[in-house]
């Protein structure tokens, strides 16, 4: 978040969608949270792999790695496709609240109707 957006939120002159922006960009302690029926992942996102796969958890980010190169945010476009097939939702149910051009990335996964066994393990715990 920039000083200025810092600032105007303390003297409380940020927009509805600046205000939007940041009560979407929560702080995990996990790589998954719940926030209502939405889940929550920070993503370590590896570009250009061999084959597209969701890793183990490494620190407070879950490992994804996906075939596509890291061009004008064409792997994030393939790896929320990718997602999007793992959680059995549509491509357009995934928000990227923010990486889309890095590899630190925080998505938004509304309703989704399966869990990939290492988030469902560790929602269990």
């Amino acid at each position: 978040m920039s000083k200025k957006l810092k600032q105007a939120r303390t003297e409380g002159k940020t927009s509805n969608n600046e205000t939007n922006l940041i009560s979407k960009n929560l702080v995990l302690k996990s790589f998954c949270a719940w926030d209502g029926d939405t889940l929550v992942l920070n993503i370590l996102g590896t570009p250009s792999a061999k084959q597209d796969a969701i890793g183990k958890p490494k620190g407070n980010q879950l490992k994804v790695s996906v075939t596509a190169a890291p061009v004008a945010g064409r792997a994030t476009d393939h790896m929320v496709k990718f997602l999007a097939a793992a959680f059995g939702v549509t491509a357009k149910d995934i928000e990227v609240v923010f990486g889309r051009m890095n590899i630190n990335k925080q998505l938004r996964i509304k309703s989704p109707k399966t869990l990939p066994t290492v988030i469902s393990k560790h929602l269990s715990q």
